[in-house]
């Protein structure tokens, strides 16, 4: 048994969403406060290929990252109970998505244009796909296109401008009902 009485059931959870919006950082903290191991699917595709992602995406292209990604993430969730923090891209390749949805709980951390945009703007030039002439119509495509597809996660979590304990919190109480049912 977890802490607050979360019984995973021995599954892991793959947080999913647009590039932005916490994954990684709510994954460290979510993997602390439910002691279990975190692992983040890009740093483990960078030390696996040795080279950034943003470089990868460069050199290969994105099909051959999508491949790559998948089998990195289906080696991730093939062993014991994991958080996974995925890419921003991960959820969509339905192959993918498959493999996440049948070895892992699956939550949506969805968040509103302006506050994504203010997250990214940070750290923009680690970002391949807002490496272009206009990021904000960028980005508006990516959630449009994206968002209908991210909304098949087992679980749907607001993470928009709060706190990242507070999004912890919410992706906690989420996972006590979703195993209430």
């Amino acid at each position: 048994m977890k802490p607050d009485n979360i019984e995973l059931r021995g599954r892991s959870i793959s947080l999913v969403g647009l590039m932005g919006v916490g994954k990684s950082t709510i994954g460290r903290r979510l993997a602390k406060r439910l002691e279990m191991p975190v692992f983040d699917s890009d740093d483990e595709i960078e030390k696996a290929s040795g080279r950034t992602v943003k470089g990868y995406f460069k050199e290969h292209g994105e099909s051959a990252f999508r491949s790559g990604e998948r089998r990195v993430i289906k080696r991730l969730l093939s062993d014991d109970p994991i958080i996974l923090s995925t890419g921003g891209g991960a959820f969509i390749p339905a192959a993918t998505r498959k493999v996440l949805q049948q070895n892992s709980i699956t939550v949506w951390l969805k968040a509103d244009f302006d506050t994504v945009m203010e997250r990214v703007n940070r750290q923009r030039s680690k970002r391949p796909l807002l490496d272009v002439p206009d990021p904000e119509a960028a980005m508006r495509a990516l959630m449009d296109a994206r968002y209908p597809i991210y909304s098949k996660a087992h679980l749907v979590v607001p993470a928009n401008a709060t706190t990242h304990g507070v999004t912890v919190e919410k992706v906690v109480e989420s996972l006590k009902a979703y195993y209430e049912r």
